[in-house]
């Protein structure tokens, strides 16, 4: 993806300290207080129970669960689980020929237009 730019991210008051942790390069998820899931996209209520959550870091490794190489716009769109529980729709750098279902991936920063940083993920 060194050769695209990517659109920046639409923030939101329950995502700004994400992309924010990620401006120090952290990766940031949130857990449930009541429950314990943690869970993706970053949400004030836990989506499994409503009850209130909290950041934590996450590790920023993972396996691919499904993904699609977009050969004509030179990408791969990707379900990746984290190492911590939730699947999160990403990206897939390098040779998508090279990718299978159940991969073990790490996270890889990627910039955006405005120089927001997003989670990408590589072949670990």
């Amino acid at each position: 993806m060194a050769d695209r730019i990517i659109p920046s991210p639409v923030q939101n008051p329950e995502s700004e300290p994400f992309y924010a942790a990620a401006k120090e390069g952290k990766f940031m998820i949130r857990r449930c207080k009541d429950c314990g899931k943690p869970h993706w996209y970053p949400r004030a209520l836990c989506p499994f129970c409503f009850g209130d959550t909290e950041w934590e870091a996450a590790s920023g490794e993972g396996t691919i669960y499904s993904f699609s190489p977009m050969r004509r716009a030179n990408y791969t769109i990707a379900y990746v689980t984290l190492k911590e529980g939730p699947t999160m729709l990403t990206n897939i750098l390098g040779d998508p020929d090279k990718l299978a279902c159940g991969l073990p991936v790490k996270l890889q920063w990627t910039v955006t237009e405005d120089g927001t940083p997003v989670p990408t993920f590589a072949a670990a």
